[in-house]
């Protein structure tokens, strides 16, 4: 049970303000379709058939970057995912905005320009002062109520995501609402069996947090990815060490965490399960592997978990109640280097298990390696507020959701 309101509980026919989350890939200037448009187009499309006047916000890039551009192909993305036409407007608070805000009819779709076109959008500020900023006080008086549904973008002290509940009624987007119940589960539900957590991706910090949050409430974490090596290194094992200047992915890590890292595996040995051996590319180009003892991290790169550690993780995975993903196990993206990750997602997608899958691009390897979302509970769309969740750290934009319902 949730504590924020949801789209269920607005009146008939109103003018709504709609974050979204519909930062994309773009490639060479176009804009990329993608999972977030057809997740977040359930709840425009609801409100649109519902007689609301609809009007969408969204960020793409930060300025500086390559990926920041206009919203104009947003808008034609998203109006062949609702099947109607989704109006563009290349101006956020200001007359052109406004004029087209006003004119809106019941069950109009409209999205305004790119949320960081605004000086007040991005500095990281408390709600009270995103609330007075331009931007916020000149959108409000032109809507009845806001609607949040960027859950992906919920940390994120932004003023698009945390002004406009204190001045307007608030409410929780079907993302919003959906990824909040699912990544807080691990948290807020009880499980009769065992209960699983595959934690990999590229940051100590993440697998640190969860560690030390959800310890007392997780069996078995199978470890994968480059926070691995890091507890690999602290069990003695010549891994975890940067070969390449440029990269710095382990020496940073493990100089602001190896007391914490040591700490953790010492407390929590009986509960962690580390790689039986890693995988790297020999001078064919082929998959090679070695066992944790002919570990040689300054000769080589390993790029995924070992055969042997992937048929460890199964059974562990196939016997539990209930089974969290947060990260890639490998660079899944080669397809030589996929079995880790892809391994642990099927056999996750194959037991009848409370199952939520996320943290960055790891949900991607459910479509390209040809498996279903549907054979998961939930997969995450969202990366930081995924892991923020987990960790319990704060989501302003979820806390004043909360508070607006209160």
């Amino acid at each position: 049970m949730t504590s924020f309101n949801t789209i269920d509980d607005l009146d008939a026919e109103q003018r709504v303000l709609v974050r979204l989350d519909l930062n994309s890939p773009v490639d060479d200037g176009e804009v990329q379709d993608n999972r977030r448009f057809s997740r977040h187009a359930e709840t425009v499309r609801e409100l649109a058939e519902a007689g609301h006047r609809v009007v969408l916000m969204a960020h793409q890039g930060r300025p500086g970057n390559d990926t920041f551009v206009s919203l104009d192909q947003h808008a034609e993305i998203m109006a062949g995912h609702i099947d109607r036409d989704v109006g563009f407007v290349d101006d956020i608070y200001g007359e052109k905005a406004l004029d087209a805000i006003d004119a809106l009819e019941s069950g109009d779709v409209l999205l305004l320009e790119n949320t960081r076109m605004s000086d007040d959008e991005l500095p990281e500020e408390a709600p009270e002062v995103k609330s007075e900023t331009e931007f916020v006080q000149s959108l409000a008086p032109h809507f009845d109520a806001y609607i949040n549904d960027a859950y992906s973008a919920a940390h994120r002290k932004h003023a698009s995501l945390v002004g406009f509940p204190l001045v307007l009624p608030a409410f929780a987007g079907r993302v919003m609402e959906t990824e909040y119940e699912a990544n807080t589960a691990i948290a807020n539900r009880e499980f009769d069996g065992q209960v699983t957590m595959v934690v990999g991706g590229t940051k100590a910090t993440d697998v640190i947090g969860v560690m030390n949050t959800l310890g007392d409430k997780i069996d078995t974490f199978c470890l994968g990815g480059i926070a691995s090596h890091l507890f690999l290194r602290a069990a003695g094992y010549d891994i975890g060490y940067d070969r390449h200047e440029d990269l710095d992915l382990y020496d940073t890590q493990w100089e602001n965490n190896e007391e914490i890292i040591r700490e953790l595996y010492e407390e929590r040995r009986d509960q962690i399960k580390l790689p039986e051996g890693l995988a790297y590319e020999d001078d064919d180009g082929e998959r090679a592997e070695h066992d944790n003892a002919d570990l040689d991290a300054a000769n080589y790169d390993y790029m995924d978990i070992s055969e042997e550690t992937v048929d460890n993780y199964d059974p562990i995975i196939r016997d539990s109640d209930a089974v969290f993903l947060k990260g890639a196990l490998g660079v899944f993206e080669d397809e030589k280097f996929s079995a880790g990750t892809v391994g642990a997602v099927k056999a996750i997608a194959e037991t009848d298990c409370f199952s939520v899958v996320g943290g960055g691009d790891t949900s991607r390897s459910i479509e390209m390696y040809g498996m279903d979302e549907t054979d998961f509970d939930h997969v995450s769309i969202a990366g930081g507020a995924y892991i923020r969740a987990l960790t319990g750290d704060d989501l302003p934009g979820i806390e004043l959701l909360i508070d607006a319902a209160q």
